[in-house]
């Protein structure tokens, strides 16, 4: 198990942030350019921060050039900053027990997720997450999620930690995250504990589709038998 590295995806996966990201991303639109609830039609799951902000630039008629990008990004982090701090949010079922489990057969843990660095930070730390996780790839990385896992492949290898896509599994809630897997023949667990159902990951290409990570039992052996 010392070469194979398990990619998990953050919301919806690991945590419900309490719509925090979304609040975070809507308020800072209105305080840059006066606009209310901007992303509001935009659907979010399983997308890059990247490509969510410019897509919510594009809508309003906004250029996402001459640094606005890296201005609102620097808005929305610090906005997640306050609403991370949120009654709402919580770790998603069987969270805990899994990344416990793992860590104790030597598996190396990782992140993949459309979050940018600095933002997927913030949304596990208050959970003590983040400590689970040795490296990653992120939304500030490359906004195209089907090129993440590579980046996280190379990443692990500069920390002596050497495997290939195929020695991956992503865990995640979205077809997206089964498609970044599967372009690179990775494996994928995937939870409905997003926006889709067991049935929809499945007929994604999911390798295992689990109603969450309280699965544990069978998310362990699909790894383990590898």
């Amino acid at each position: 198990m010392r070469n194979r590295l398990i990619l998990f995806d953050i919301d919806e996966t690991l945590i419900d942030s309490g719509r925090a990201g979304t609040r975070a991303l809507n308020n800072a639109f209105e305080e840059l350019f006066g606009i209310e609830d901007a992303f509001k039609n935009i659907k979010m799951a399983g997308r890059t921060d990247i490509q969510i902000i410019k897509e919510g630039l594009s809508l309003k008629g906004l250029s996402d050039g001459n640094g606005r990008v890296n201005d609102f990004i620097n808005q929305y982090l610090s906005n997640l900053r306050k609403e991370i701090e949120n009654p709402w949010k919580k770790v998603k079922p069987g969270v805990f027990e899994i990344l416990d489990d793992l860590l104790s057969k030597s598996v190396h843990l990782g992140l993949l997720t459309g979050n940018l660095e600095t933002g997927a930070n913030i949304k596990l730390a208050p959970f003590g997450l983040q400590k689970y996780f040795l490296s990653g790839a992120f939304g500030s990385d490359n906004e195209d999620r089907d090129k993440l896992l590579p980046i996280a492949v190379r990443k692990f290898s500069e920390l002596g930690v050497n495997t290939a896509p195929e020695r991956c599994v992503v865990i995640g809630d979205t077809p997206r995250d089964v498609r970044c897997a599967k372009v690179h023949n990775a494996f994928c667990i995937a939870t409905a504990t997003g926006p889709y159902s067991k049935e929809d990951l499945a007929n994604a290409g999911a390798d295992l589709a689990v109603e969450n990570l309280e699965e544990k039992e069978a998310c362990l052996n699909f790894i383990y038998n590898l």
